[in-house]
């Protein structure tokens, strides 16, 4: 079974993707991390788990969910992240914890795909030439995971060193106390109150007010609201107002061509 959390499509390209070509199915864990969902998930074939990257490691909602989720069936697990540079040390974490659950770590393999977040101006725009062949290029590294799976051998990606471990794990939880504000998000006038970004939000930070969304704290910058966004009516102060609010649907048509 391929598990995936997806919050600008990215992730859940590349699950689909995995899923047709090993013949599994999928499963989108965002309405169990919303939900807090913990019921049992049972697979005969192995677990693949498909995540971004945000700060060099897995989201910290993704990693409460499997740490708390029970698993049944096969005991083997792949992990595959999504992300705009390097998976950092969320292949350590994502062993970690799966040999915490006394189950089988099968390795992980990043892929690099188009960069969602349009939140701070450290990180360069990307056009539509850099995009496609991201999204293109992403079939290759999935064909090497599939065949990998199917041949009982694990993926060879980097899991992280002890040091790397011990020098980006307090970076990352002072990024996401200081560096991931939700008060600067706000809506233009294209808003049409659809509730959109409220269904996407996996923390559950974002409700509506007279038809207009307000968001709470905490917030994980995973961008599913901006990406999401039918009208793209929603903005980070002034940071995003001239960037393209990505989401793989509006590109993807460029990919198929």
């Amino acid at each position: 079974m391929v598990l995936y959390f997806s919050a600008t499509g990215n992730t859940k390209y590349v699950a689909e993707m995995i899923a047709e070509k090993l013949g599994d199915e999928t499963l989108d864990l965002l309405e169990r991390i919303k939900n807090s969902d913990r019921s049992v998930i049972r697979s005969p074939k192995p677990y693949v788990i498909c995540c971004p990257v945000y700060v060099c490691e897995m989201p910290k909602f993704l990693t409460e969910l499997i740490k708390r989720q029970k698993f049944a069936g096969n005991r083997k697990v792949y992990f595959v992240f999504t992300c705009g540079g390097a998976a950092g040390i969320a292949g350590a974490v994502a062993r970690d914890m799966i040999n915490g659950k006394k189950m089988v770590y099968m390795g992980c393999m990043d892929i690099k795909m188009p960069n969602n977040y349009t939140a701070s101006n450290a990180f360069r725009s990307q056009d539509d030439d850099d995009m496609i062949f991201r999204i293109k290029s992403a079939e290759f590294t999935v064909d090497k995971i599939v065949l990998s799976i199917k041949e009982g051998r694990k993926l060879t990606g980097r899991n992280g060193m002890k040091l790397e471990r011990a020098m980006m794990t307090p970076i990352a939880a002072l990024w996401s106390k200081f560096m991931q504000p939700s008060a600067p998000f706000h809506t233009t006038d294209k808003c049409v109150g659809c509730g959109k970004c409220v269904k996407v939000c996996p923390l559950n930070n974002i409700r509506l007010i007279e038809k207009r969304p307000v968001w709470d704290a905490p917030c994980a910058h995973c961008m599913a609201c901006i990406g999401n966004c039918p009208t793209e009516a929603i903005e980070f102060g002034d940071i995003t107002q001239d960037k393209f609010k990505y989401h793989i649907d509006k590109i993807i048509d460029k990919v198929n061509k």
